[in-house]
Protein backbone atom coordinates (compact mmCIF):
# COMPACT_ATOMS: atom_id res chain seq x y z
CA UNK A 1 0.00 0.00 0.00
CA UNK A 2 2.76 2.49 0.90
CA UNK A 3 4.59 1.89 -2.37
CA UNK A 4 1.33 2.34 -4.30
CA UNK A 5 0.74 5.72 -2.64
CA UNK A 6 4.22 6.88 -3.67
CA UNK A 7 6.54 6.01 -0.78
CA UNK A 8 9.97 5.01 -2.08
CA UNK A 9 11.18 1.82 -0.38
CA UNK A 10 14.21 0.60 -2.34
CA UNK A 11 14.36 -2.80 -0.58
CA UNK A 12 10.93 -3.47 0.95
CA UNK A 13 11.92 -6.94 2.12
CA UNK A 14 14.31 -5.32 4.65
CA UNK A 15 11.78 -2.86 6.09
CA UNK A 16 9.48 -3.68 9.02
CA UNK A 17 6.19 -1.82 9.32
CA UNK A 18 4.51 -3.06 12.53
CA UNK A 19 0.86 -4.05 12.57
CA UNK A 20 -0.04 -1.17 14.88
CA UNK A 21 1.18 1.49 12.41
CA UNK A 22 -1.69 3.41 10.81
CA UNK A 23 -0.75 3.55 7.14
CA UNK A 24 -2.95 6.59 6.50
CA UNK A 25 -0.59 8.51 8.81
CA UNK A 26 2.30 7.97 6.37
CA UNK A 27 2.35 10.35 3.41
CA UNK A 28 3.36 9.26 -0.06
CA UNK A 29 4.86 12.31 -1.73
CA UNK A 30 8.63 12.44 -1.34
CA UNK A 31 8.82 9.96 1.53
CA UNK A 32 11.79 7.58 1.38
CA UNK A 33 12.30 4.62 3.71
CA UNK A 34 15.74 3.13 3.17
CA UNK A 35 16.76 -0.49 3.88
CA UNK A 36 16.83 -1.72 7.45
CA UNK A 37 14.21 0.64 8.87
CA UNK A 38 11.67 -0.42 11.48
CA UNK A 39 8.52 1.58 12.19
CA UNK A 40 6.27 1.00 15.20
CA UNK A 41 3.35 2.70 16.93
CA UNK A 42 -0.18 3.79 16.19
CA UNK A 43 0.76 7.43 16.82
CA UNK A 44 3.59 7.43 14.28
CA UNK A 45 3.20 10.15 11.66
CA UNK A 46 5.44 10.59 8.60
CA UNK A 47 4.76 13.68 6.49
CA UNK A 48 5.72 14.48 2.87
CA UNK A 49 9.39 14.64 2.00
CA UNK A 50 10.58 12.79 5.11
CA UNK A 51 13.57 10.48 4.63
CA UNK A 52 14.47 7.68 7.03
CA UNK A 53 17.69 5.69 7.16
CA UNK A 54 19.92 7.21 4.48
CA UNK A 55 23.12 6.49 6.47
CA UNK A 56 22.01 3.46 8.46
CA UNK A 57 19.00 1.67 9.91
CA UNK A 58 16.35 3.78 11.64
CA UNK A 59 13.88 2.64 14.28
CA UNK A 60 10.86 4.90 14.79
CA UNK A 61 8.37 4.38 17.61
CA UNK A 62 5.35 6.67 18.03
CA UNK A 63 7.13 9.74 16.63
CA UNK A 64 5.58 12.56 14.64
CA UNK A 65 7.89 13.41 11.74
CA UNK A 66 7.24 16.65 9.88
CA UNK A 67 7.76 17.72 6.30
CA UNK A 68 11.24 17.25 4.79
CA UNK A 69 12.71 15.82 7.99
CA UNK A 70 15.78 13.59 7.61
CA UNK A 71 16.52 10.98 10.26
CA UNK A 72 19.66 9.41 8.85
CA UNK A 73 20.26 6.61 11.35
CA UNK A 74 19.41 5.63 14.90
CA UNK A 75 16.51 5.15 17.29
CA UNK A 76 13.70 7.70 17.70
CA UNK A 77 11.00 7.24 20.33
CA UNK A 78 7.92 9.27 21.27
CA UNK A 79 9.32 12.59 20.04
CA UNK A 80 8.32 15.16 17.44
CA UNK A 81 10.38 16.65 14.60
CA UNK A 82 9.15 19.76 12.81
CA UNK A 83 9.93 20.85 9.27
CA UNK A 84 13.46 20.25 7.93
CA UNK A 85 14.96 18.83 11.11
CA UNK A 86 18.03 16.69 10.41
CA UNK A 87 19.59 14.07 12.68
CA UNK A 88 22.77 12.22 11.75
CA UNK A 89 23.77 8.58 11.98
CA UNK A 90 23.65 6.83 15.36
CA UNK A 91 21.19 9.20 17.03
CA UNK A 92 19.24 8.11 20.10
CA UNK A 93 16.27 10.41 20.62
CA UNK A 94 14.20 9.15 23.50
CA UNK A 95 10.77 10.18 24.76
CA UNK A 96 9.66 13.75 25.28
CA UNK A 97 11.78 15.64 22.73
CA UNK A 98 10.59 18.49 20.52
CA UNK A 99 12.91 19.58 17.72
CA UNK A 100 11.59 22.68 15.99
CA UNK A 101 12.16 23.82 12.41
CA UNK A 102 15.62 23.28 10.94
CA UNK A 103 17.17 22.11 14.21
CA UNK A 104 20.05 19.80 13.44
CA UNK A 105 22.17 17.11 15.07
CA UNK A 106 25.39 15.48 13.87
CA UNK A 107 26.20 11.81 14.32
CA UNK A 108 25.77 9.95 17.61
CA UNK A 109 23.63 12.47 19.47
CA UNK A 110 21.64 11.38 22.52
CA UNK A 111 18.54 13.34 23.56
CA UNK A 112 15.73 12.83 26.08
CA UNK A 113 13.18 15.35 27.36
CA UNK A 114 14.99 17.97 25.27
CA UNK A 115 13.52 20.94 23.39
CA UNK A 116 15.47 22.63 20.61
CA UNK A 117 14.15 25.82 19.03
CA UNK A 118 14.57 26.57 15.31
CA UNK A 119 18.07 26.43 13.84
CA UNK A 120 19.76 25.11 17.02
CA UNK A 121 22.62 22.86 15.93
CA UNK A 122 24.25 20.04 17.86
CA UNK A 123 27.63 18.67 16.82
CA UNK A 124 28.54 15.00 17.14
CA UNK A 125 29.05 12.64 20.09
CA UNK A 126 26.74 14.63 22.34
CA UNK A 127 24.55 13.71 25.32
CA UNK A 128 22.07 16.52 25.80
CA UNK A 129 19.13 15.29 27.90
CA UNK A 130 16.71 17.28 30.11
CA UNK A 131 17.34 20.74 28.71
CA UNK A 132 15.94 23.51 26.54
CA UNK A 133 17.94 25.54 24.04
CA UNK A 134 17.07 28.54 21.89
CA UNK A 135 18.85 31.49 20.27
CA UNK A 136 19.79 32.63 16.80
CA UNK A 137 17.84 34.00 13.90
CA UNK A 138 18.51 31.75 10.90
CA UNK A 139 20.25 28.65 9.57
CA UNK A 140 23.46 30.70 9.28
CA UNK A 141 23.13 32.50 12.64
CA UNK A 142 22.24 29.82 15.14
CA UNK A 143 22.96 28.56 18.63
CA UNK A 144 25.38 25.64 18.59
CA UNK A 145 26.67 22.90 20.86
CA UNK A 146 30.17 21.69 20.05
CA UNK A 147 31.04 18.03 19.63
CA UNK A 148 31.59 15.77 22.66
CA UNK A 149 29.39 17.92 24.88
CA UNK A 150 27.41 16.66 27.87
CA UNK A 151 24.55 18.04 29.88
CA UNK A 152 25.12 16.37 33.24
CA UNK A 153 21.58 15.59 34.37
CA UNK A 154 22.01 12.88 37.00
CA UNK A 155 23.42 13.72 40.40
CA UNK A 156 25.46 11.69 42.93
CA UNK A 157 22.33 11.94 45.09
CA UNK A 158 20.49 9.98 42.39
CA UNK A 159 17.98 12.56 41.24
CA UNK A 160 17.18 14.29 37.96
CA UNK A 161 15.73 17.55 39.18
CA UNK A 162 18.34 19.11 36.92
CA UNK A 163 16.70 20.83 33.89
CA UNK A 164 18.84 23.48 32.24
CA UNK A 165 17.40 26.51 30.45
CA UNK A 166 19.73 27.72 27.69
CA UNK A 167 17.98 30.87 26.60
CA UNK A 168 14.30 31.12 27.51
CA UNK A 169 10.85 30.79 25.97
CA UNK A 170 9.44 34.37 26.08
CA UNK A 171 12.31 35.85 24.06
CA UNK A 172 13.40 32.74 22.20
CA UNK A 173 10.12 32.26 20.34
CA UNK A 174 10.63 35.60 18.60
CA UNK A 175 13.67 34.23 16.74
CA UNK A 176 15.56 37.49 17.25
CA UNK A 177 18.00 36.70 20.07
CA UNK A 178 21.79 36.38 19.84
CA UNK A 179 22.99 32.80 19.50
CA UNK A 180 24.51 30.83 22.35
CA UNK A 181 27.67 28.79 21.82
CA UNK A 182 28.70 25.86 23.99
CA UNK A 183 32.24 24.84 23.10
CA UNK A 184 33.15 21.24 22.36
CA UNK A 185 34.67 18.78 24.84
CA UNK A 186 32.75 20.53 27.62
CA UNK A 187 29.59 20.29 29.63
CA UNK A 188 26.97 21.90 31.85
CA UNK A 189 26.06 20.56 35.28
CA UNK A 190 22.33 21.12 35.57
CA UNK A 191 20.20 22.80 36.65
CA UNK A 192 21.47 26.18 35.44
CA UNK A 193 20.31 29.07 33.27
CA UNK A 194 22.34 30.49 30.39
CA UNK A 195 21.70 33.91 28.88
CA UNK A 196 21.50 34.68 25.17
CA UNK A 197 24.78 35.68 23.58
CA UNK A 198 26.82 33.58 26.02
CA UNK A 199 29.90 31.70 24.82
CA UNK A 200 31.23 28.90 27.01
CA UNK A 201 34.75 28.06 25.89
CA UNK A 202 35.73 24.62 24.65
CA UNK A 203 36.73 22.20 27.38
CA UNK A 204 34.84 24.00 30.16
CA UNK A 205 32.44 22.19 32.48
CA UNK A 206 30.10 24.97 33.62
CA UNK A 207 28.28 24.75 36.97
CA UNK A 208 26.63 28.13 37.58
CA UNK A 209 23.92 30.35 36.12
CA UNK A 210 25.33 32.54 33.36
CA UNK A 211 23.55 35.89 33.29
CA UNK A 212 24.46 38.93 31.23
CA UNK A 213 24.50 38.94 27.43
CA UNK A 214 27.71 38.59 25.49
CA UNK A 215 29.86 36.93 28.12
CA UNK A 216 32.75 34.60 27.26
CA UNK A 217 33.08 32.04 30.03
CA UNK A 218 36.52 30.49 30.26
CA UNK A 219 35.90 28.32 33.30
CA UNK A 220 37.45 28.41 36.74
CA UNK A 221 40.87 27.55 38.08
CA UNK A 222 40.98 23.83 38.91
CA UNK A 223 40.56 22.94 42.58
CA UNK A 224 42.99 20.21 43.61
CA UNK A 225 41.43 18.91 46.77
CA UNK A 226 39.28 16.09 48.09
CA UNK A 227 36.41 16.29 50.52
CA UNK A 228 33.90 13.88 51.95
CA UNK A 229 30.75 13.07 50.01
CA UNK A 230 27.63 12.46 52.09
CA UNK A 231 24.93 10.85 49.92
CA UNK A 232 21.62 12.65 50.10
CA UNK A 233 22.84 15.59 52.17
CA UNK A 234 22.36 18.42 49.62
CA UNK A 235 24.42 21.24 51.09
CA UNK A 236 22.30 23.80 49.23
CA UNK A 237 18.97 23.29 47.46
CA UNK A 238 17.96 26.90 46.82
CA UNK A 239 19.26 27.23 43.29
CA UNK A 240 17.83 23.82 42.38
CA UNK A 241 14.37 24.83 43.51
CA UNK A 242 14.49 28.23 41.81
CA UNK A 243 15.65 26.76 38.49
CA UNK A 244 13.12 23.92 38.55
CA UNK A 245 10.24 26.32 39.15
CA UNK A 246 11.45 28.64 36.41
CA UNK A 247 11.89 25.78 33.94
CA UNK A 248 8.35 24.54 34.55
CA UNK A 249 7.01 28.09 34.16
CA UNK A 250 8.80 28.38 30.80
CA UNK A 251 7.25 25.10 29.62
CA UNK A 252 3.82 26.46 30.50
CA UNK A 253 4.53 29.61 28.53
CA UNK A 254 5.64 27.50 25.56
CA UNK A 255 2.42 25.52 25.74
CA UNK A 256 0.41 28.74 25.45
CA UNK A 257 2.58 29.85 22.52
CA UNK A 258 1.66 26.67 20.68
CA UNK A 259 -2.03 26.92 21.57
CA UNK A 260 -2.41 30.60 20.79
CA UNK A 261 0.18 31.40 18.13
CA UNK A 262 1.40 28.22 16.45
CA UNK A 263 -1.84 26.25 16.11
CA UNK A 264 -3.05 27.97 12.87
CA UNK A 265 0.21 27.04 11.14
CA UNK A 266 -0.49 23.34 11.74
CA UNK A 267 -4.18 23.26 10.96
CA UNK A 268 -3.93 23.58 7.20
CA UNK A 269 -4.54 19.83 6.69
CA UNK A 270 -5.19 16.65 8.64
CA UNK A 271 -1.53 15.66 8.88
CA UNK A 272 -0.63 19.08 10.21
CA UNK A 273 -3.26 18.68 12.90
CA UNK A 274 -1.77 15.30 13.84
CA UNK A 275 1.67 16.89 14.07
CA UNK A 276 0.25 19.62 16.31
CA UNK A 277 -1.36 17.01 18.56
CA UNK A 278 2.02 15.33 18.81
CA UNK A 279 3.68 18.56 19.99
CA UNK A 280 1.04 19.18 22.65
CA UNK A 281 1.44 15.60 23.85
CA UNK A 282 5.21 16.08 24.19
CA UNK A 283 4.74 19.33 26.10
CA UNK A 284 2.49 17.52 28.57
CA UNK A 285 5.10 14.77 28.83
CA UNK A 286 7.75 17.40 29.52
CA UNK A 287 5.67 19.03 32.26
CA UNK A 288 4.86 15.67 33.85
CA UNK A 289 8.54 14.68 33.82
CA UNK A 290 9.76 17.88 35.40
CA UNK A 291 7.09 17.86 38.13
CA UNK A 292 7.78 14.18 38.88
CA UNK A 293 11.52 14.78 39.21
CA UNK A 294 10.94 17.89 41.33
CA UNK A 295 8.61 15.91 43.60
CA UNK A 296 11.27 13.24 44.10
CA UNK A 297 13.67 15.95 45.25
CA UNK A 298 11.10 17.42 47.65
CA UNK A 299 10.41 14.03 49.20
CA UNK A 300 14.10 13.60 50.01
CA UNK A 301 14.28 16.74 52.15
CA UNK A 302 13.58 15.29 55.64
CA UNK A 303 16.34 12.72 55.20
CA UNK A 304 18.56 15.41 53.69
CA UNK A 305 18.00 17.74 56.64
CA UNK A 306 18.78 14.98 59.13
CA UNK A 307 22.02 14.13 57.33
CA UNK A 308 22.93 17.82 57.11
CA UNK A 309 22.49 18.26 60.88
CA UNK A 310 24.48 15.12 61.56
CA UNK A 311 27.43 16.20 59.40
CA UNK A 312 27.48 19.95 60.08
CA UNK A 313 26.58 19.79 63.79
CA UNK A 314 26.89 23.30 65.27
CA UNK A 315 27.86 24.73 61.87
CA UNK A 316 24.49 23.84 60.33
CA UNK A 317 22.90 26.85 58.62
CA UNK A 318 19.37 27.44 59.93
CA UNK A 319 18.33 29.05 56.64
CA UNK A 320 19.25 25.93 54.66
CA UNK A 321 17.37 23.75 57.15
CA UNK A 322 14.27 25.96 56.87
CA UNK A 323 14.43 25.82 53.09
CA UNK A 324 14.60 22.04 53.07
CA UNK A 325 11.69 21.73 55.47
CA UNK A 326 9.63 24.27 53.54
CA UNK A 327 10.07 22.41 50.26
CA UNK A 328 8.87 19.19 51.87
CA UNK A 329 6.00 20.81 53.79
CA UNK A 330 4.68 22.87 50.89
CA UNK A 331 5.18 20.40 48.06
CA UNK A 332 1.50 19.49 47.75
CA UNK A 333 0.60 23.18 47.51
CA UNK A 334 3.34 23.74 44.93
CA UNK A 335 2.18 20.75 42.88
CA UNK A 336 -1.41 22.05 43.03
CA UNK A 337 -0.17 25.41 41.77
CA UNK A 338 1.45 23.74 38.76
CA UNK A 339 -1.78 21.87 38.05
CA UNK A 340 -3.83 25.05 38.30
CA UNK A 341 -1.61 26.93 35.85
CA UNK A 342 -1.40 24.25 33.15
CA UNK A 343 -4.13 26.10 31.25
CA UNK A 344 -3.17 29.65 32.21
CA UNK A 345 -3.27 31.87 29.12
CA UNK A 346 -1.73 34.94 30.66
CA UNK A 347 -2.99 38.52 30.61
CA UNK A 348 -5.73 38.76 27.97
CA UNK A 349 -4.97 42.44 27.37
CA UNK A 350 -1.51 41.38 26.17
CA UNK A 351 -2.44 38.07 24.57
CA UNK A 352 -5.38 39.06 22.38
CA UNK A 353 -3.77 41.98 20.48
CA UNK A 354 -0.71 39.86 19.80
CA UNK A 355 -2.77 36.96 18.46
CA UNK A 356 -4.70 39.40 16.27
CA UNK A 357 -1.39 40.69 14.88
CA UNK A 358 -0.30 37.13 14.05
CA UNK A 359 -3.63 36.44 12.33
CA UNK A 360 -3.21 39.55 10.18
CA UNK A 361 0.36 38.58 9.25
CA UNK A 362 -0.86 35.13 8.19
CA UNK A 363 -3.35 36.81 5.86
CA UNK A 364 -0.60 38.99 4.41
CA UNK A 365 2.27 36.53 4.16
CA UNK A 366 0.68 33.10 4.13
CA UNK A 367 0.59 30.32 6.69
CA UNK A 368 4.34 29.76 7.05
CA UNK A 369 5.57 29.98 10.63
CA UNK A 370 9.18 31.13 10.30
CA UNK A 371 8.59 34.01 7.84
CA UNK A 372 5.61 35.27 9.85
CA UNK A 373 7.45 35.34 13.18
CA UNK A 374 10.58 36.87 11.69
CA UNK A 375 8.48 39.62 10.11
CA UNK A 376 7.43 40.95 13.53
CA UNK A 377 9.03 44.30 14.26
CA UNK A 378 10.73 45.02 17.58
CA UNK A 379 7.62 46.57 19.07
CA UNK A 380 5.41 43.58 18.40
CA UNK A 381 8.09 41.08 19.40
CA UNK A 382 8.44 42.92 22.70
CA UNK A 383 4.67 42.78 23.20
CA UNK A 384 4.60 39.03 22.60
CA UNK A 385 7.52 38.53 24.95
CA UNK A 386 5.78 40.59 27.62
CA UNK A 387 2.69 38.37 27.37
CA UNK A 388 4.69 35.16 27.76
CA UNK A 389 7.02 36.58 30.40
CA UNK A 390 3.92 37.50 32.36
CA UNK A 391 3.00 33.82 32.49
CA UNK A 392 6.47 32.89 33.70
CA UNK A 393 6.57 35.69 36.27
CA UNK A 394 3.12 34.92 37.66
CA UNK A 395 3.96 31.25 38.24
CA UNK A 396 7.30 32.14 39.81
CA UNK A 397 5.75 34.78 42.04
CA UNK A 398 3.03 32.49 43.39
CA UNK A 399 5.51 29.67 43.89
CA UNK A 400 7.78 31.90 45.96
CA UNK A 401 4.81 33.06 48.01
CA UNK A 402 4.52 29.41 49.04
CA UNK A 403 8.29 29.24 49.59
CA UNK A 404 9.29 32.72 50.84
CA UNK A 405 12.70 31.53 52.06
CA UNK A 406 13.63 30.80 48.41
CA UNK A 407 12.61 34.16 47.03
CA UNK A 408 15.37 35.93 45.13
CA UNK A 409 16.12 39.27 46.78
Amino acid sequence: MLIRKGVKIPMPQTVLIADDVVLDRIAGEGVVIYPGCRIFGEKTLIMPGAKLGHDGPVTVEDCQIGTDVELKGGVFQRSVFLEKVTMGYGAQVRAGCILEEEAKGGHTVGLKQTILFPFVTLGSLINFCDCFMAGGTSRTNHSEVGSSYIHFNYTPNQDKATPTLIGDVPRGVMLNQPPIFLGGQGGIVGPVRVEYGTVIAAGVVHRKDAFGKGKLLLGHAPVNRATMHYPGMYRNVKYRVINNINYIANLMALKQWYIGVRSPFFKTDSMGEMLYAGVLEKLEMALNERIKRFKTLAEKMPESAAEYRKVMKTKADDTILRQKQALFDRWQDLEALFTRYRGYEGDASRREPFLEKIANLIKEKGCNYLPVIRSLDKTWSAKGTKWLQGIVDTINQEAFELLPSYKVK
